[in-house]
C-alpha cells in the first residue's frame, strides 16, 4: 500500500487532536498540513497547542513545527498538498457543507467528523463493518460534483455507534422496533472535567440534536443506493432518549429490540461472535479483530474498563436477557472519540484507500 500524505481540517479541537495521535506512526496515512480557523493559521502547531492540548498521549514530535493553514482561505493551496483530508471543523452547519463541497471541487477527497453532509442524498455515511457498499454512490456524487478525484464521505453520529453496530448481524431475523437510552461521554461536547466542572457528580437528561440523529441516522446506514441517491430504510422504527452522564469517554447504550423472527439467546451470542465485517476481511489496520466482544459477567460492560477494548475500534456488548415488552434487551458500548469519531474516520479513510476511491 502507498502512502498517503493527508491534511487534518480542525486540527486544533478535540477529535483533530483525537486524528493526531491515531494517525502517529500510521502504516499508509502520515500528516503532512494541518489547518484550523484564521485565528490560529500562522502559528506553529505545537507553539498554539502547548497549552491546549487535551488529549492523555503527549502531541506527536512529528506535528509541532507544522505551522498552521487557515481552513477557509488555503482551499486551493491545502487540497493540492495531500491526497485527502480529515475534516473535524467547528462551524455552523451550513458553512460547513459549504466548505467541504469546496474541497471536493478542488479535487481533495474529505473524509468528514462533521454532521452537515450526513443527509445529502449521495454522500455515503460508512459503517465500515456495516455498509461499505455504499461507497459505490460516490461515482454519483462525482458526476453531480464534476470532480474526477473529489468527494464527501461522512462518518455516523457518535451515539449510534454504540448500539447499531450490535444490532446490524441481527437483521437477517427482521428487526422491527428499537429503543435506545444512550449514556453519553462529555468528551462528546469536545469537553473535559476541567473545563465543565458543572458535570462533576451531574447527569444531565438533555443534548441538542442528539435524539433526532440517533433515530434517523441508522436508517441512512441500512439504506439502499437508488439511481444514485441513498435512500434511506422504512424499518426498523426505533426511538431513543440521550442523557449526558460524568464519564470522559465512552458512550453506552440500552438497548430493548423485537424481531419480525425472534432469535434465541444464544443465537444471537454466536451471531455476535462469529461476525465479520469488509474492515476484519480486508484486515485494514485500524480494525478490531474482534468487532463485537460479548461480556457474560452481569457487571460489564462497563465504560472505564471497555472503552479502549482493540485499540478503542471494538463494541463491548452485555447484558442480553428476554424481555417483557420487547424480545430482547442489552448493553453495548463504544469510545465515542475513537471508534465515534477520528477512529471510525480513519477505518472508513483505509477501506477507501483499499477499495480504489482515493
Amino acid at each position: 500500500m502507498k502512502t498517503y500524505n493527508v491534511g487534518i481540517i480542525g486540527a486544533t479541537g478535540m477529535v483533530g487532536q483525537r486524528f493526531i495521535t491515531l494517525l502517529e506512526n500510521h502504516p499508509w496515512f502520515k500528516v503532512t498540513l494541518l489547518a484550523a480557523s484564521s485565528r490560529s493559521a500562522g502559528k506553529t502547531y505545537g507553539d498554539l497547542m502547548a497549552s491546549r492540548w487535551v488529549m492523555a498521549k503527549p502531541m506527536p514530535e512529528a506535528v509541532k513545527p507544522l505551522v498552521i493553514m487557515d481552513a477557509v482561505a488555503d482551499v486551493d493551496k491545502i487540497a493540492a498538498a495531500v491526497d485527502f483530508v480529515f475534516c473535524a471543523v467547528d462551524m455552523p452547519k451550513a458553512e460547513i457543507k459549504a466548505l467541504e463541497e469546496r474541497y471536493a471541487k478542488a479535487e481533495c477527497p474529505v473524509i468528514s467528523n462533521n454532521s452537515a453532509n450526513r443527509h445529502t442524498p449521495d454522500v455515503p455515511m460508512i459503517i465500515p463493518e456495516i455498509n461499505p457498499e455504499h461507497a459505490e454512490v460516490i461515482e454519483a456524487q462525482r458526476a453531480r460534483l464534476g470532480t474526477k478525484r473529489g468527494f464527501i464521505a461522512v462518518k455516523s453520529n457518535c451515539s449510534i455507534q454504540s448500539y447499531v453496530p450490535a444490532l446490524h448481524p441481527l437483521t437477517g431475523f427482521g428487526v422491527s422496533k428499537v429503543l435506545a437510552c444512550t449514556y453519553q461521554a462529555i468528551s462528546g461536547a469536545g469537553k473535559t472535567f476541567e473545563t465543565w466542572p458543572e458535570m462533576v457528580d451531574n447527569v444531565i437528561p438533555f443534548i441538542g440534536g442528539e435524539e433526532e440523529k440517533s433515530e434517523q441516522e441508522p436508517l441512512k446506514v441500512w439504506g439502499k443506493i437508488v439511481d444514485g441517491t441513498i435512500v434511506d430504510a422504512v424499518s426498523p422504527l426505533i426511538t431513543t432518549q440521550c442523557i449526558r452522564v460524568p464519564a470522559s469517554d465512552g458512550h453506552m447504550a440500552a438497548v430493548f429490540a423485537s424481531f419480525d423472527k425472534k432469535p434465541s439467546i444464544d443465537e444471537i451470542k454466536a451471531i455476535w461472535r462469529d461476525y465479520k465485517g469488509e474492515a476484519q476481511r480486508l484486515e485494514l489496520p485500524s480494525a478490531p479483530k474482534q468487532f463485537l466482544h460479548y461480556f457474560e459477567e452481569d457487571n460489564r460492560p462497563q465504560t472505564r474498563l471497555d472503552r479502549d477494548l482493540e485499540n478503542a475500534m471494538a463494541i463491548s456488548v452485555g447484558r442480553l436477557r428476554p424481555d417483557t415488552h420487547y424480545d430482547v434487551k442489552f448493553v453495548s458500548l463504544s469510545h465515542n472519540t475513537v471508534r465515534g469519531a477520528a477512529g471510525g474516520g480513519v477505518l472508513m479513510a483505509e477501506l477507501l484507500c483499499a477499495k480504489g476511491y482515493i
